[in-house]
């Protein structure tokens, strides 16, 4: 035990380490509250749609010689707002929408990325998460965009709910289905252009999908999922900094791994109960 606070001491010293983590726990605590709504209204693969849409334009941002996640935040909030207004007025299954813009995403990266001499170095990192190396721009981005998606979701916490478990309904107590609709959107697309850099662009899904699931195992509340979607992704996140640091492995693949645990494990928790 002492040996394990020993070197988690000497880790903390390292400024990029402090970075890394107040940057990846934000962003765990962001996916997590989003991921339960986008679970039970079984829209999670939006996640993974938009995270091979925000592949596409961190390609173009790399060949431009532009900040990925500044270019990235508003192609990707209007790639989710596409998504959503062709499952609206086309009469296309949420599903086949993101399968739609993500694979067109996919090809018009790897297209860019050609024009650049294919895959470099920085796009492999952008590619699979390469959080320890974090700039300060990037951690305030993170800290402020993730405290506006905190706060929006506490402010429409209820009518979320609602438009949760029944849109029906929730348009008969006067809610605007419609516009919270967008909102979830275009704050799942932030979240996955702030998660490239912790777990990567193939990666990002996972952090919004395995905590919730996780969680549902564990609890039949729709607040404690919450709270334990948060502490599971959290934990994910740390351990996931530490392993890789200390076993020189890569940190996105590692928080993924983690996550894939805690989810096992509470199947096993659930089977037992």
């Amino acid at each position: 035990m002492g040996n394990i606070i020993y070197i988690i001491g000497e880790i903390l010293k390292y400024d990029f380490m402090m970075k890394a983590i107040v940057a990846g726990s934000l962003i765990a605590i962001s996916s997590s509250f989003l991921g339960i709504f986008l679970v039970l209204k079984k829209y999670s693969m939006i996640g993974d749609g938009l995270a091979h849409v925000s592949f596409a334009t961190v390609a173009m941002a790399l060949l431009l010689n532009q900040s990925p996640i500044l270019m990235s935040i508003p192609i990707v909030a209007v790639a989710s707002i596409i998504i959503l207004k062709l499952t609206e007025t086309n009469n296309i299954d949420g599903d086949a929408s993101i399968g739609l813009i993500s694979s067109f995403s996919v090809a018009l990266g790897v297209l860019i990325s050609s024009l650049s001499n294919g895959f470099n170095v920085d796009l492999f990192s952008y590619l699979f998460g390469s959080i320890l190396v974090i700039s300060n721009f990037e951690l305030i981005l993170s800290v402020i965009l993730s405290i506006i998606i905190l706060l929006l979701i506490i402010l429409f916490y209820n009518s979320l709910f609602a438009i949760t478990y029944d849109e029906n309904f929730a348009m008969t107590m006067g809610i605007n289905v419609k516009q919270l609709n967008y909102l979830i959107s275009i704050l799942i697309s932030i979240t996955v252009v702030l998660g490239i850099r912790v777990v990567g662009t193939m990666l990002i899904s996972s952090m919004i999908i395995f905590p919730t699931v996780t969680a549902l195992q564990l609890s039949t509340s729709f607040k404690n999922t919450i709270i334990i979607s948060i502490i599971v992704s959290v934990l994910s996140v740390l351990l996931g900094i530490f392993i890789s640091f200390i076993y020189d492995l890569p940190t996105g693949a590692t928080i993924v791994i983690v996550n894939a645990i805690c989810f096992v494990i509470s199947l096993i928790i659930g089977k037992i109960k």
